[in-house]
């Protein structure tokens, strides 16, 4: 457990505390997004591993979506600064078990975010490059549909696809986070202020002046569900639970459980869900903390925390290892969990436990 001293009213016993909790290692991030996938504030593999250096981290995770691009660059870093890793690839999958109920991709039955962790390297095996090239190939393909539906609705400001694959991607896996900040860039380029902020107030109800509020906004209104971009998921556009976990395996990964928060008819009984997921080859899951206590709603708070709890406790269970981290997939994500709250300071030595089982 933490010291109790980091919740100290005196500000010189807190920093104490905090510094010894910096040289005994209990800050660590393994879910870390890079700008080979969206990283909100564009770092790549290897300032990630620099982040992880400076700020003294036990270990890091790198997790991209779709894509093992950066796995090469940032294992080579991490080996050269002496920081425990560990690579992972996150997409979405089809869940023929649960096709009829919400798992943890909301509002979209039997579609599940789910990894692999623990890949050595970017190349995979000959009998998993074909899996690897159509992960790829239907990821860009669903992004590029979803800018096709938004110019016809946004064509003051359209935009070429592939212009935006080689402007804001290094291989260009471009993301929808992506695709919204272009859209903000260009009606930047085409329109003064005032006449953007009533352009955006026009299409989709509102303005932010902010630009990643107004990225957030762009995004709700026209790419999710109700907006014109939305694309109904099609389990043919995505490979099911099986076939992922069979090219984890083939990589030398292991299958890995991203769990959201415990709402859904398909995360209800975490128990039941791992369970399912251990009999198709998940040995770990994956956790985004932040995301489960921190609510200035104190009912809404002790509400999330006790799916955490819950969750948390089925893993520990099945000797699940845990990967806690924060995403960085968008603006304001923490670069590190407060793991000295309450909720996530009981924890601690779960996540440290679970950093220890696969970073190397």
């Amino acid at each position: 457990m933490p010291d109790e001293k980091l919740n100290s009213f005196d500000p010189a016993q807190r920093k104490a505390a905090f510094e010894k909790a910096v040289a005994e290692k209990t800050f660590f991030n393994l879910h870390c997004h890079s700008f080979f996938s969206y990283n909100g504030y564009g770092y790549s593999p290897s300032y990630l591993v620099a982040l992880a250096k400076e700020m003294n981290w036990r270990a890091a995770g790198l997790v991209d979506f779709d894509v093992l691009d950066g796995v090469d660059e940032f294992l080579a870093s991490a080996k050269r600064m002496g920081v425990r890793a560990v690579a992972g690839m996150e997409t979405r999958v089809f869940v023929p078990d649960l096709a009829s109920v919400e798992i943890n991709s909301p509002g979209e039955p039997g579609i599940a975010y789910h990894l692999g962790c623990g890949f050595t390297g970017s190349e995979v095996p000959e009998c998993a490059r074909a899996f690897a090239a159509e992960l790829r190939r239907k990821a860009n393909a669903r992004t590029r549909n979803v800018v096709e539906a938004v110019n016809a609705f946004l064509p003051e400001i359209a935009l070429d696809f592939d212009a935006v694959a080689a402007e804001f991607t290094p291989r260009g896996n471009v993301t929808e986070r992506h695709v919204c900040q272009a859209y903000r860039m260009k009606a930047e380029k085409v329109f003064s202020p005032e006449k953007a902020a009533a352009y955006w107030q026009s299409r989709i109800g509102g303005f932010e002046e902010n630009p990643v509020k107004l990225e957030a906004l762009i995004r709700s209104k026209t790419m999710k569900k109700g907006g014109v971009g939305y694309m109904t998921p099609d389990p043919a556009s995505f490979p099911t639970l099986e076939e992922m976990n069979k090219f984890v395996i083939s990589c030398g990964a292991v299958p890995t459980v991203a769990w959201l928060n415990g709402l859904s008819g398909g995360e209800a009984d975490p128990g039941a869900l791992l369970d399912m997921h251990i009999r198709y080859g998940a040995r770990a899951v994956t956790i985004i903390p932040d995301r489960n206590w921190n609510f200035p709603d104190p009912a809404k708070r002790a509400r999330m925390a006790a799916e955490l709890d819950r969750f948390i406790a089925a893993a520990v269970e099945r000797d699940l290892p845990i990967l806690a981290g924060t995403e960085m997939n968008a603006p304001g994500q923490k670069l590190v969990d407060d793991f000295s709250v309450p909720e996530l300071a009981k924890h601690l030595d779960t996540f440290i436990a679970g950093a220890d089982a696969l970073a190397k």
